[in-house]
């Protein structure tokens, strides 16, 4: 694994990846984040495909940060898909969504969620889920070694 261990950063909403990137750095979180701004997006940069086809600086990332609901391919189709692949089903997918309703919870740790994080309403809970995340997820846990696989 590389030295700094980084994110994929799933989400369609502007605001809400500024306000994650701005309580990323309010947690002293200085790992590279990579933004997909939606599903096929992220499916691009984790199969080096379309803008990515000739992108040797792509890797895969050591922890993805998830919205479900975007348009076109969703979260869920994202999940889906990762988590069906042996060389990338090892890397943590935290779901974080404005989502509560029970049948997305199930259907995503089925499908193999490591997390699953209601976005809170405000900006100081934003930051204290993504605080406990990065303790969680940079300090406690040992995350693959996705160059070895």
């Amino acid at each position: 694994m590389n030295d700094i261990p980084h994110i994929l950063l799933v989400e369609d909403n502007q605001d809400d990846y500024e306000a994650t990137l701005r309580s990323l750095k309010k947690s002293h979180f200085l790992n590279p984040v990579h933004w997909c701004k939606n599903g096929k997006d992220a499916l691009d940069y984790l199969y080096n495909e379309g803008n990515y086809a000739d992108d040797i600086e792509t890797r895969l990332p050591d922890l993805i940060l998830l919205d479900l609901n975007m348009p076109g391919v969703d979260g869920r189709q994202v999940l889906k898909k990762i988590k069906a692949d042996p060389k990338k089903r090892s890397i943590p997918v935290v779901i974080l969504t404005t989502s509560k309703d029970h049948k997305d919870i199930e259907a995503c740790y089925d499908m193999g969620a490591s997390t699953y994080i209601q976005k809170p309403v405000d900006f100081e809970g934003l930051t204290q889920a993504i605080r406990t995340m990065k303790d969680y997820w940079f300090g406690v846990a040992i995350l693959p070694d996705h160059d070895n696989i």
